[in-house]
């Protein structure tokens, strides 16, 4: 049997062995039946106002530093490296000094020199202005220097130029 007509019998044999599809009543045929809502906790227990594990809870800079510097500090590989610093970074603020310190360290820790750099980039790309950017390459310029990372800018002098909203 030649390949052609190999194909063309598996294409038949598919064809013929296909299911019928079920449909799904319409919404007017639906059969509904109310739930009752209930609270599994006993009356009179009030659950405490600021619960962290709370999916509402609304974290503050505080605990949200606390918890990154806590996470940085316990990273073992690369990609929860990586997993970590885009967490910290969705977020709609730039994560403090601090935190920045950890991911840096950790990055150390884990041997990964092009995320340490790209934890400079990821800084540059949150801050509203140069300045901002500046003020971070000032405060956390003795950890660049004693851990030797460079920024793209230094690694790629002509680069910078045209990039991004904040290049000056």
């Amino acid at each position: 049997m030649s390949l052609t007509r190999l194909s063309r019998a598996t294409r038949v044999f598919r064809a013929s062995t296909a299911r019928p599809v079920l449909l799904r009543p319409a919404a007017s045929q639906r059969i509904t039946t109310p739930v009752q809502c209930f609270s599994t906790r006993p009356a009179g227990l009030k659950m405490p106002d600021a619960d962290p594990h709370d999916p509402h809870h609304e974290e503050s800079f505080e605990e949200f530093t606390a918890r990154y510097e806590k996470e940085f500090d316990q990273v073992q590989d690369v990609f929860e490296l990586q997993r970590n610093l885009n967490n910290a970074f969705a977020y709609d603020l730039v994560p403090s000094v601090s935190v920045i310190t950890a991911a840096l360290r950790a990055a150390r820790r884990v041997n990964d020199y092009p995320t340490a750099v790209r934890v400079f980039e990821g800084i540059k790309a949150k801050v509203e202005n140069v300045a901002q950017y500046d003020e971070y390459l000032a405060e956390l310029n003795s950890v660049r220097e004693n851990m030797g990372v460079m920024l793209k800018e230094d690694l790629y002098p002509a680069s910078h130029k045209t990039e991004g909203p904040h290049s000056a």
